[in-house]
Formats: C-alpha cells, structure tokens, sequence
C-alpha cells in the first residue's frame, strides 16, 4: 500500500452530501481517496474514464464506448505493436480513442500490465472450477466417469491391504 499522507480539505456541504449519498456503504476516506485517483488520471489521461468492472473493481474505459484500455492493450501487444493494425481492428474507435488508450497505458503500464495478466491466467479450468455450470454435458459425465472409477480404485487397494 502506497504511503498515505494527512491533508484537511474544505468540501463543499453539498459535495458532501452528494458523496455519502452515493457511496453510503464505504468509509469517507476511500471513497475521497478513489475519487481523487480517477480524477487525477483522467486530467492526465483525456478521453479515459473509469467504470464498475465485471469483477467489481474499478477499471479504466475509453469514454463513449464499452471499450476496456486494458482490452485494447493486450491487443495491441499481441499485434506486436502495429498502430495499423489495431486501428484495422478496432476500426469503429477513431485514432483520438485509441491514443487515449495507448496515452493512459503509457502513464500507468503496470496498472494495464496487472490487468492483463490476470486476464491471461484464465484458463478454462479456472472457470469451471468458479462456475461448474459452464462445463459441457460430455465433460461432466466424463469427469464423474473418472471420479467413480478413482473411487472403485481406492476402495480396491484398501480392501487388499485388509
């Protein structure tokens, strides 16, 4: 955790009001601290706004679109960086949209780099393992298949060794 300093700051009564009616359930000092980090990165990163993500984390987004900067990253990374490309790609974001997207990764690499990541370390067992409903008819009667005959397996090296 980044080191925290103390400041007073003078709000506005009716900020104050706005702030602990939308965000009733969290303490003052993280909502304030949240919203001075995004307000700092996108005066610095324009065009870039953040979002309740999936995974309800707060995620940076090109404004306008549904476009995560992190999604268009990775992307771009895996086209071996070929501006091109990823405007062919991402035909319907014009160029400002995405050099907002390559501006904040730029400002924030290891923030996009975490993301990415994370992304990449799912694999399809992770995801069945969360939500076992995913998997398809064939996989989970193969998979009971192999438990049973695991259980048939042990039961018989147990009752040998009796």
């Amino acid at each position: 955790m980044p080191e925290t300093m103390t400041k007073s700051l003078r709000i506005p009564r009716e900020t104050l009001r706005e702030i602990e009616q939308e965000f009733r359930n969290r303490d003052f000092s993280s909502v304030a601290n949240e919203l001075l980090i995004e307000g700092v990165k996108m005066r610095r990163c324009p065009g870039v706004v953040f979002v309740n993500s999936s995974s309800g984390t707060r995620t940076a987004r090109i404004a306008g679109t549904g476009n995560d900067v992190w999604l268009i990253i990775a992307s771009y990374k895996s086209m071996n960086e070929d501006w091109n490309r990823l405007s062919r790609t991402y035909h319907w974001l014009t160029s400002d949209q995405l050099r907002a997207a390559l501006n904040y990764y730029l400002c924030y690499p290891d923030e996009i780099e975490s993301r990415i990541q994370a992304n990449e370390a799912i694999v399809p067992e992770t995801v069945y393992e969360r939500y076992p409903f995913m998997r398809t008819a064939n996989e989970v009667l193969s998979r009971r298949r192999s438990q049973s005959n695991n259980r048939r397996n042990f039961t018989k090296k147990r009752n040998r060794r009796d």
